[in-house]
């Protein structure tokens, strides 16, 4: 990430809202901007296998584990940036939801996945695709399902200033795409 380029563009964005740069409060603003930026970001440097990698950690699970056997982690907090508006997705919680296939990942490196997944710019749906790639390829379970529940900035702050409007977006993988109670699971 080009952090020099980026509060050389601050400036000037701040400076083309009628703001002036040198003020008190904005003297420090771009390298803020940059650092925030480099931090919220950290996912653009990562593709979907990257990030099975990294998070990837299974333990063998054939002892307990069989074909009824699911694993699923509620509520994840994620937060995102609409690629449309550079927009502020907020008060995400994401479902995830996967069979075994004789290795489980561990909890935490879900909730991992999933907030590394968002650090990217995104679409909500495709956010949903990417953590169910993810956890499939790190589980090799075909079997995957996600859920998020999220508000944009985008449609609560600007446009049709509706502030309770949340979207809902469900991907499912494998059985999920049919079995109806392995759907139910992701629901609250």
């Amino acid at each position: 990430m080009d952090k020099k380029a980026i509060e050389y563009h601050v400036r000037g964005l701040l400076e083309a809202i009628g703001e002036n740069p040198e003020r008190e409060g904005l003297r420090e603003t771009p390298q803020r901007v940059a650092r925030m930026l480099e931090e919220v970001f950290e996912g653009i440097s990562y593709t979907n296998h990257d990030i099975a990698s990294m998070f990837g950690k299974t333990f063998d699970c054939e002892d307990y584990c069989d074909s009824e056997s699911a694993v699923v982690m509620k509520d994840i907090t994620v937060f995102s940036y609409c690629e449309h508006h550079l927009a502020l997705m907020y008060d995400m919680y994401v479902n995830v939801a996967y069979i075994p296939r004789g290795k489980v990942l561990g909890l935490s490196k879900i909730a991992r996945i999933c907030d590394m997944a968002a650090k990217r710019l995104q679409l909500q749906e495709r956010l949903g695709k990417d953590i169910a790639e993810i956890i499939s390829e790190s589980t090799g379970s075909p079997d995957v399902g996600v859920l998020i529940r999220g508000s944009h900035s985008c449609m609560t702050a600007r446009g049709i200033r509706n502030a309770s409007a949340q979207t809902v977006t469900r991907t499912y993988c494998g059985a999920f795409k049919t079995d109806s109670e392995l759907k139910k699971l992701l629901e609250h």
